[in-house]
């Protein structure tokens, strides 16, 4: 039988290349909607396709092993006793793998007491005797035995899995100089690190190369150790047991009594529907259609025995018949596909240059495309169903009411968002398209438009988009719980319309006060910069950490700060410990000098966003925080400094338009700390806020011992620092950081703190205990935020877990509210018929434009649904201000 004719036997060593895959791919990138990391399990599954396609192997086999102890364990203790914990994010990805393979019907073998790479070892030899050509996929060395002539090694390259180094006896004799089957007598003088066996001092490869074409082999070493001179001679006569162990050891066994041999391993067809259940767990969009590519048919061989490579595409739902549809035939459609009414519709547009373009609409069995000409007289029936509450299923429904609004088609009775159930599902994961979602809760690819094109064609009609937000829907309402989807319906989806509103209303801004204010931060950020450089005899780039390294480590000389990878720390922490510890003119002078250029940046993004409108339109996120918190982008407004003189000046560029009368602010006082109050039942907390006493005030006097009146600044400070620290998960030591006290005085101030409010300090521990149970946390609403790595055995995971489990039921219970409050604001301003409006929400205030004679009635409004978005055990306290400006109006 010739090489062509003979079948080809693939076996890996599942463990190895799933270790190298992991290493090569970035963790981060990797991780599915239970939180599982899948870099290993991906690099693997994309390494085993190209071997698939390449190779073509007729039989096929995967080894694993059970644990890292064997009988080389027993014989040696030490044995591979150098290598660290297996990391946390790799654990849970093996059993993950082996449920892949076996939907894609790959045998995988592992045996007790033994390696993976004895299992290779003995079907690799079984299957050369039986008439296989042997392919062995292995990161290990000690495979190289295993090459013969009809044995070749396929091995990874430094760079990961993507590439294998073909191994045949050509190939390891020009590499090493040996033959294969002598490879562990080279390795059994050298050591090999990774398994922890120690070689022989001052030997190296090339010097045991030498020494075996010279004398056969180990056994003809040793036999002749007493004529090897010199220092290199003396230490193999003294160490010659550790090359006797370690030969030993790196033999391969190949004859593990196994439950298959060769012959029975032959590929079988994948199982698709299997496939796809895995593949949509891990969340492998671009894997599943490789692999379902390279599925061979049932039965089917070519002339000698190798599976054809016939496509069998995923069995996928045949999107409906698409009508074009104006005027009475598209009330008919829409009447009989909504059932009158009580029937959800999926909703997708399509837009241009100038907005919107076409309505796609679709039932689970119809879809209809509508395209839009502004001013045509036949859409009666559209604008009377998109502005009723007969339900719509939509995705990323925000961007599709701000298109409708500017084409002049208001929209209600959104009932469902899938960006946004998704979000609450995964709080902080990023915003998933469309095609993400068709991919991750369908198991289906939506085609893409080709990115070569320069005017690209939409490959998928929008009214088959809204048939596929239908499906995704319904895949996203079995997965939510009750809490989660009385968060959906009661607060975000109704979010989604006055959150739009107020994007499209915007904000007046002075762009002179901007402009000056550009002007002079450039001025003293150069100022800063050239007395800098006096300080130093000479100028450097202040932007650049190299060379602040090297003027602050080098030439000044001052302490250095942590160690990061180009050296050490600049960053403004680093610095500010730095000089408060060490200080230094020019530090201080850098310290300004960025404080200026950060103030210019923000103030420079603000000028670039006003409108020709005059007016700043910021994007408000719903889905841009694990919390629940709403963000602001594009500029963001949340980042402007609170506390600063140059923070009040960019605040009074915001003002009230010329047909309104002023700005109206509105600020929860506390709020994080009232709903700690409420969580905990501390009955000290509620008595200082019922009573309507300074909180910190109060909280100063129980811990320092002393009367209310007596209470300093400083001790006010102390304890504001250590009330809100501790809902953040603050350590004494990140206590004494803050305040600049000594770890022994923060750790008395919380000691302190806990004797005379010991509810609080149960609520703090039940919150992490529980959710280390349940796998979440809960706001008072029903919004959970998962926390897997709560039970991870990585110990900054788990600490970085511990911290944001503590904070999240408060910071999300305090996002709920807000959110409530703001959909009852909106409520009563339109039920009144008022033409004032909200126009930001930035933290936990509110800023609104007032319309003549509407200041009291806003007034009202505002104090009253706010004071009463939740039922907590204290009051919900509300500061309101007015003024021209957003700084005016402070409080």
């Amino acid at each position: 039988m010739s090489d062509s004719e003979k079948p080809t036997l693939l076996i890996i060593d599942g463990h190895s290349l799933a270790f190298r895959a992991f290493y090569a791919l970035p963790v981060d990138s990797f991780v599915n909607r239970e939180g599982q990391h899948t870099n290993a399990i991906h690099g693997f599954i994309s390494m085993l396709i190209l071997l698939l396609q390449n190779e073509k192997p007729t039989h096929l086999a995967v080894a694993f092993d059970i644990s890292r102890y064997s009988f080389r364990t027993r014989e040696y203790a030490e044995y591979k006793g150098t290598r660290g914990d297996t990391p946390s994010e790799f654990i849970g990805q093996v059993p993950l793998l082996e449920e892949a393979l076996a939907a894609m019907n790959i045998v995988t073998i592992s045996k007790e007491d033994y390696e993976a790479d004895d299992i290779l070892a003995t079907l690799a030899t079984r299957g050369a005797a039986e008439g296989f050509t042997v392919l062995v996929v292995s990161g290990d060395r000690d495979s190289i035995q295993l090459v013969n002539d009809d044995v070749t090694l396929l091995y990874p390259n430094a760079r990961g899995v993507s590439e294998l180094k073909r191994y045949d006896r050509e190939a390891v004799l020009e590499r090493y100089g040996i033959e294969p089957e002598q490879y562990p007598d080279v390795a059994a003088l050298v050591g090999e690190s990774s398994d922890n066996l120690i070689g022989i001092d001052k030997v190296g490869e090339k010097t045991a190369v030498k020494w075996i074409k010279q004398y056969g082999g180990l056994d003809g070493i040793l036999e002749h150790a007493e004529e090897i001179k010199g220092v290199v001679g003396q230490k193999l006569r003294e160490q010659k047991d550790n090359a006797i162990r370690n030969r030993k050891l790196n033999r391969l066994v190949t004859d593990v009594e196994l439950p298959v041999g060769p012959a029975d391993l032959e590929r079988q067809r994948i199982n698709p529907d299997a496939v796809r259940e895995i593949f949509d767990r891990l969340q492998f969009r671009t894997l599943l259609e490789r692999v379902m590519k390279i599925a061979a048919a049932e039965g089917t061989t070519d002339e000698i025995g190798h599976p054809a490579t016939i496509v069998e595409p995923p069995a996928e739902k045949t999107a409906p018949v698409i009508r074009t549809l104006v005027d009475e035939e598209l009330g008919q459609w829409l009447q009989k596909a909504s059932q009158d009414g009580s029937v959800p519709l999926g909703v997708q547009l399509e837009t241009g240059p100038n907005g919107l373009t076409g309505i796609g609409i679709a039932s689970p069995h119809d879809s209809a495309y509508v395209p839009w000409a502004p001013g045509r007289p036949d859409y009666t029936a559209l604008e009377q169903w998109l502005a009723s509450e007969s339900p719509k299923y939509l995705q990323n429904s925000k961007r599709q009411v701000k298109i409708l609004s500017e084409a002049g088609l208001p929209l209600a009775g959104i009932a469902f968002d899938t960006a946004l159930a998704a979000w609450l599902l995964k709080p902080g994961s990023k915003a998933e398209s469309l095609e993400t979602q068709v991919y991750d809760y369908l198991g289906e690819t939506l085609p893409q438009a080709d990115p070569n094109q320069l005017l690209p064609e939409a490959t998928v009609s929008v009214a088959t988009e809204a048939w596929l937000v239908l499906r995704i829907a319904d895949h996203l309402i079995e997965q939510l719980d009750t809490g989660s989807r009385r968060v959906l319906d009661t607060i975000e989806l109704p979010m989604v319309s006055v959150l739009g509103q107020m994007e499209l209303t915007g904000v007046s801004v002075r762009r002179d006060i901007l402009t000056g204010l550009k002007e002079s931060l450039t001025l003293s950020a150069a100022d800063y910069a050239k007395q800098a450089y006096a300080e130093i005899g000479h100028e450097v780039n202040l932007g650049s950490p190299k060379q602040l390294q090297q003027v602050l480590f080098d030439e000044l000389k001052m302490p250095k700060t942590r160690a990061n990878k180009t050296g050490y720390s600049t960053d403004a922490a680093s610095l500010a410990d730095l000089q408060e510890k060490s200080p230094h003119p020019f530090l201080g002078l850098l310290l300004q000098h960025r404080d200026a250029t950060k103030l210019n940046q923000i103030v420079d993004s603000l000028d670039k966003a006003v409108a020709a409108d005059g007016r700043i339109h910021t994007t408000y996120d719903q889905t841009g925080t694990s919390t629940g918190r709403i963000s602001s982008n594009d500029p963001n407004l949340q980042n402007i400094p609170i506390k600063t003189e140059i923070g009040r000046q960019i605040r009074s560029a915001f003002e009230h338009g010329s047909e309104f009368e002023t700005l109206l602010t509105a600020d929860y006082s506390q709020i994080e700390m009232r709903i700690m109050a409420h969580l905990s039942g501390d009955e000290g907390l509620i008595a200082a806020f019922n009573a309507g006493e300074d909180l910190h005030r109060f909280v100063g006097s129980k811990v320092f011992g002393v009367d209310p009146s007596e209470v300093t600044a400083l001790m006010r400070t102390k304890v504001k620092a250590m009330s809100y620290g501790l809902a953040y998960g603050l350590s004494a030591f990140g206590l004494s950081k803050q305040l600049r006290i000594e770890t022994s005085e923060a750790k008395e101030l919380m000691a302190g703190y806990f004797e005379r409010f010991g509810a609080v300090r149960e609520y703090l521990r039940n919150v992490v205990a529980q959710a280390r149970v349940d796998g979440y946390t809960e706001t008072i609403f029903g919004r959970r935020r998962p926390f897997p790595d709560l039970n991870s055995s990585n110990r900054v995971l788990r600490d970085n877990a511990e911290r944001a489990a503590l904070n999240a039921p408060i910071q999300g219970s305090a996002a709920d509210i807000m959110k409530i409050a703001m959909l009852g604001i909106a409520d009563d301003l339109r039920g009144q018929e008022l033409s004032s409006r909200v126009l930001l929400q930035v933290h936990d205030e509110l800023i609104f434009e007032v319309a003549p004679g509407e200041l009291d009635r806003v007034t009202a409004v505002v104090r009253t649904r706010m004071g009463s978005a939740a039922e907590l055990l204290v009051p919900l306290d509300v500061q309101i201000g007015t003024g021209a400006n957003w700084d005016a109006a402070a409080h």
